[in-house]
């Protein structure tokens, strides 16, 4: 019978991701309700993939939702969720201050409710926050663009570019001023010159983590501002950000002839930002092991369903307005073209045959 379970589980799951939510088979342990912001990038259906296969060999069900970068669709998502009586809710928020009234309706329902890898701001009804260490992501990105810039272009002064995350994701700032802690010192001292002077979440940021928007973005800097001037590098704090502003850049010579391509950064480790980083073009990216980070936010829901007490190694980091939430903080790698096969591939996060 369980064989049975399974097997009809893994149906559910592969149909769901393809026509709409995903539905495992009930089991014995209660029913997990997983809202996901979009499937327009890969790394958020890994996680979703992911979770339902540890929630499924942990002996729960799961309904699984995307609502591709939709608030109120992701809003009713979870309304229905709550409505229906999942037993936890697992939440990567599209914007992470607009669920307070939903997660307050779920709280006196008994749900008890993960924030998983975006932080849920505005809420005293967030139990725990899943995640990776987001500052040190921005610190590694910032490393990185410095060490690239060294090696390719040699001493300074070097002409910077710098791009957000979206203004309406928690994580967007931790990257940023985890970046800026290593370039601020260097733009002082002018090593580093933001020749456009744009700086700042509020002007920096990409809506949406849109990769259109970032090439255009990009686009009008290089019209603006680089006609007479060389760009050195980008800070690009996601790899669909990094393949639009390199589409950009390409597009007005740099990677070919007198032009080296500039230094630019990312982060998730998305396949087509692999490649590009093996042709020469992007120059590093950061891994986070979304099946980990699965993993940990099936350990909480399961230690709350059963009585026990998730395992947390961070205090106080993870204010979000109201109270900070205990969290579980997983460590980000750099990756570039010394080490991705030893990271990506040797995790077998990717295949060999993937990046042919």
């Amino acid at each position: 019978m369980k064989r049975f379970t399974t097997a009809v589980a893994a149906l559910a799951l592969g149909v769901g991701l393809l026509a709409g939510p995903s539905l495992s088979v009930a089991q014995d342990k209660g029913t997990i309700g997983i809202a996901m912001p979009t499937k327009s990038s890969a790394r958020w259906i890994s996680d979703g993939e992911s979770m339902v296969a540890e929630f499924t060999k942990a002996g729960y069900a799961t309904d699984l939702q995307y609502a591709e970068d939709d608030i109120p669709n992701q809003l009713a998502q979870i309304e229905n969720m709550v409505t229906k009586g999942v037993d936890v809710l697992v939440i990567a928020a599209i914007d992470g201050t607009t669920l307070s009234n939903i997660l307050e309706t779920a709280h006196f329902a008994g749900i008890k409710t993960i924030a998983y890898d975006r932080l849920i701001r505005d809420s005293a009804y967030v139990d725990y926050y899943a995640t990776f260490d987001n500052f040190k992501v921005g610190v590694q990105q910032a490393t990185s663009l410095v060490g690239g810039l060294e090696e390719r272009f040699g001493a300074g002064p070097w002409n910077v570019e710098l791009f957000g995350g979206s203004p309406d994701d928690n994580n967007s700032y931790f990257f940023y001023n985890g970046a800026m802690s290593v370039l601020q010192p260097l733009i002082d001292s002018g090593d580093i010159n933001i020749v456009s002077g744009q700086m700042g979440m509020d002007v920096v940021g990409t809506l949406r983590w849109d990769g259109a928007v970032a090439q255009a973005r990009m686009d009008n800097l290089l019209s603006a501002h680089y006609t007479d001037a060389q760009v050195h590098g980008v800070l690009a704090p996601y790899d669909g950000l990094s393949i639009g502003i390199l589409s950009s850049l390409k597009g007005v010579g740099y990677g070919s002839g007198d032009l080296p391509m500039p230094i630019v950064t990312g982060q998730d480790a998305e396949l087509p930002s692999i490649k590009s980083i093996i042709a020469g073009e992007q120059y590093s990216t950061v891994f986070k092991d979304t099946r980990e980070l699965a993993k940990v936010a099936v350990s909480m829901a399961d230690a709350l369903l059963q009585g026990g007490t998730p395992e947390i190694n961070d205090t106080t980091t993870y204010d979000n307005g109201v109270k900070v939430i205990p969290s579980y903080l997983l460590e980000p790698v750099s990756v570039d073209i010394t080490n991705y096969e030893e990271i990506v591939i040797g995790s077998g996060y990717h295949s060999a045959e993937d990046l042919q």
